[in-house]
């Protein structure tokens, strides 16, 4: 129950704030309609009716257009915290992975039989594994193109040092 007066709090303010103001008018005999076309009449003879008409409408469009952007704000928000709690969780089997796959190294470096022209490839593997990861780490805009040029990003430094590395 409580929940869901917290849920609808601002419905039920209004529920209350419009039963209040219903039940004064009645009692008191206070008829708004009345007293609100007789104000704005008061303002025919300088043309401030419109305006003022004009004036209401513009900010009601501004209170919506307010409300639309919090919402996307919010979205936005949200994705950028799915986005992090998949990340770690995708950093943290990844690691574990790679931690794993060091002790493979270590048997395959006191294997004589293993090839030795290997070991260094798997490195290389391990660190570009690490760097995309810690790319993917760093995207501050969730993005389809800002995680895609990440990885683009880390691949064609790490293609550059290979080169530099042949050279």
């Amino acid at each position: 129950m409580k929940a869901l007066i917290i849920k609808h709090k601002l419905i039920l303010i209004g529920l209350v704030l419009s039963s209040t103001a219903y039940w004064t008018m009645v009692s008191h005999n206070f008829e708004l309609f009345e007293k609100t076309t007789h104000f704005l009449n008061s303002f025919e003879k300088y043309e401030l009716d419109e305006m003022l008409i004009s004036f209401s409408f513009f900010s009601l469009f501004v209170v919506i257009d307010h409300i639309n952007k919090k919402k996307v704000q919010d979205i936005e928000l949200e994705k950028a915290k799915i986005y992090q709690a998949m990340l770690s969780s995708t950093h943290h089997i990844l690691n574990n992975f790679l931690n794993q796959m060091q002790i493979f190294k270590f048997s395959a470096e006191e294997t004589p039989e293993f090839p030795p022209d290997v070991l260094p490839l798997f490195d290389q593997i391990i660190e570009e594994a690490s760097e995309k990861i810690e790319a993917l780490s760093n995207i501050t805009q969730v993005t389809e193109a800002s995680i895609m040029a990440s990885t683009i990003l880390i691949e064609e430094e790490m293609s550059s040092e290979r080169k530099t590395d042949e050279k």
